[in-house]
């Protein structure tokens, strides 16, 4: 265990934002599963704009690489003009 009054803290920090992010990784893992679970074409172009801007939003914040955002939103844009 830290001794450290300044590792004590780190760990508290870290703990906190593992939480935060699993928190928001989790909703946009449940979001591109909406989408892609979405058969009519009108209900996904209206929210491929939301899921996109959620992705792009973690990509920003390291939650998620910007790569893996990218590839999600090409793959799922793609999904939707398919329909």
């Amino acid at each position: 265990m830290a001794n450290h009054q300044s590792s004590k803290k780190r760990i508290r920090q870290t703990e906190k934002r593992r939480l935060h992010n699993k928190y928001y990784a989790k909703s946009a893992r449940n979001a591109v599963k909406e989408l892609r679970d979405t058969s009519e074409k009108a209900a996904a172009q209206e929210l491929l704009p939301k899921v996109a801007s959620m992705l792009d939003k973690l990509a920003k914040r390291n939650v998620i690489h910007k790569n893996k955002a990218a590839n999600l939103k090409s793959k799922l844009t793609g999904h939707v003009n398919k329909l």
